[in-house]
């Protein structure tokens, strides 16, 4: 009887846990939207319903050619970081590479920063005044193609983009058979043709995931074409535009696009899952690939074609680092060296590096709690509820972030839920856009440790929710952390949400950055990118330390 009454208030318990998560996500998220689709058909004047704000959309080729230009630039970007990234990462795997984990490093380092710190770089050595386009003129008499516009967009996404191609086939190429290349070699299969007739095939599934994340990220991004897409305007920037315009009248109409936005990325990652589940299968790699050494033509092309994307694609962000030491002369670059530009950065923005570490440090910690329970009920407490959250908490993944955002502030803009301005809105929005990752990462780790050690517990007197505290929670330690830590360095990077949500005293330093270049303060730009690229290769140690990893995958 005894055990019969822990067992029930066991039951009780994740029962509150569940309504406890579906009660989080109804507040934060299912309520918001609903507002946000509210407010995109309802006439604010008479209160009726209406279609009016999407006729003005697709109406007018102002509105809609901007989305046209999004899907021209994500396509074109996640074709190219395929192209660029299967390659390098099949080539890691396959051959030795002299440097190659300081090589892994730099793609690592590059792929984490926030994309528009990478247009400003690109702007500081190819923009109209910039170094190279300088020198190239000066020099040379030869005029290089402009950084802005649809061109400067594609370089800017595709550099900070196809590292993330080559984490995730990395991952995938550590599961296939070596086996099967040998047996591809004796049967004449070898070089460019097996790598089309046999890898390829065998990561097709890892390529559509990695494929819809470039396309989500891309497609969401804001701050790169705000920069230097000029006329080249996105679908986010008009978002952002027409939010921020009609803050003091209507905003149907922001709200009006950001529908079409979220209703073009489920449809996106509706068709990605289903091309997944058709070339899913499960493949176990007893004989590892094994690096071997490339000879003569061959290997002078892959160390060409490794040194030369790589050091492309890090090149901004060495570039930035040196101008943080440079002196600053009003809004340009003067010769000589000195520190002024980190005394600047900390004594005028000094609160948005707290910021950064307060905001998304009291983020971080509400994430591990719920991905924590949320990875649990969803695994060992499967029911019609569960399924529910499981399947909600997947929703902020495919919402662009300045789509959070807006929801946010329309919900929680009057009382008596006032949250607009505060540091609280900003937690929620990072722990909204964020958690999946976590959740994901802490499922698969759960679903490899046996049942049997639950039970084990339960059958020693042990309440279930005791044997989670004690036995699985130590357990789902590393799955936890690890993605934890990738969502730390993604939130200490975010610039589209938190651009629509800070306030002066909740500024982070991807908003103070931003705020900066487009005030001309390229050297306080320059320190604070430095602060934040620090941040990152920090967390990344963090990372390689508590996983024990060398080589980090997705």
């Amino acid at each position: 009887m005894r055990t019969e009454r822990k067992s029930k208030a066991a039951l009780d318990i994740w029962s509150l846990v569940t309504l406890f998560v579906l009660g989080f996500y109804g507040l934060f998220l299912v309520y918001p939207l609903l507002n946000l689709l509210v407010q995109a058909v309802m006439d604010k004047e008479t209160g009726r319903f209406t279609l009016a704000y999407f006729v003005r959309f697709f109406s007018k080729p102002y509105y809609y050619n901007t989305l046209l230009n999004s899907f021209r630039v994500t396509i074109c970007v996640t074709l190219l970081t395929v192209m660029l990234g299967t390659p390098l990462a099949y080539f890691f795997a396959r051959f030795r590479i002299r440097g190659k984990g300081f090589i892994r490093i730099l793609i690592i380092i590059s792929s984490m920063s926030a994309p528009f710190i990478g247009a400003y770089s690109w702007i500081l050595l190819m923009g109209r005044s910039g170094v190279i386009t300088l020198f190239f003129h000066n020099s040379l008499g030869i005029k290089i193609p402009s950084i802005y516009g649809f061109g400067g967009i594609l370089v800017v996404l595709t550099l900070q983009l196809y590292p993330l191609i080559f984490l995730y086939i990395s991952g995938a190429l550590k599961n296939v058979d070596n086996s099967l290349l040998e047996a591809s070699e004796n049967l004449g299969c070898s070089g460019i043709r097996r790598f089309f007739l046999i890898i390829v095939p065998l990561i097709l599934p890892t390529l559509f995931a990695g494929g819809l994340l470039i396309f989500m990220n891309s497609l969401a991004d804001f701050g790169t074409p705000m920069l230097i897409g000029e006329g080249f305007r996105t679908f986010p920037v008009t978002i952002f535009n027409e939010f921020i315009s009609e803050m003091g009248g209507d905003d149907g109409f922001a709200a009006a696009i950001s529908i079409i936005a979220i209703i073009i990325t489920t449809f996106i990652f509706i068709f990605q899952r289903y091309l997944s589940t058709r070339k899913s299968f499960t493949m176990n790699s007893m004989n590892k690939i094994r690096p071997v050494e490339a000879k003569g033509a061959t290997r002078f092309f892959i160390h060409l074609y490794t040194y030369v994307l790589v050091g492309l694609s890090i090149m901004p962000q060495a570039y930035i680092i040196y101008t943080s030491f440079k002196n600053v002369n009003g809004t340009t670059f003067a010769p000589g060296y000195s520190f002024n530009s980190y005394a600047d950065a900390f004594g005028k923005v000094g609160r948005a590096i707290s910021n950064t570490l307060v905001i998304p440090g009291l983020s971080l910690i509400v994430i591990v709690f719920l991905a924590a329970l949320i990875a649990y009920i969803t695994v060992r407490r499967r029911n019609i509820f569960t399924s529910i959250a499981d399947s909600v908490s997947m929703v902020p993944y495919i919402v662009p972030g300045s789509v959070v955002g807006i929801t946010l502030l329309i919900a929680f803009n009057k009382r008596p839920l006032l949250l607009s301005g505060t540091m609280l809105i900003m937690i929620i929005g990072l722990v909204l856009r964020r958690l999946p990752y976590t959740i994901r990462s802490s499922v698969a780790v759960l679903q490899q440790i046996p049942l049997s050690m639950e039970e084990a517990a339960l059958s020693l007197g042990s309440s279930k929710l005791n044997a989670f505290y004690k036995i699985t929670m130590p357990m789902m330690a590393a799955g936890i952390i690890s993605g934890a830590i990738l969502s730390w360095v993604t939130m200490i990077s975010e610039l589209s949400t938190a651009i629509l949500l800070y306030v002066g005293r909740t500024k982070t330093l991807t908003v103070e950055i931003y705020t900066q270049i487009i005030r001309g303060n390229y050297g306080i730009a320059a320190a604070l990118s430095t602060i934040l690229t620090v941040l990152t290769v920090v967390s990344l140690l963090i990372f390689n330390k508590v996983t024990g990893d060398r080589e980090i995958s997705i």
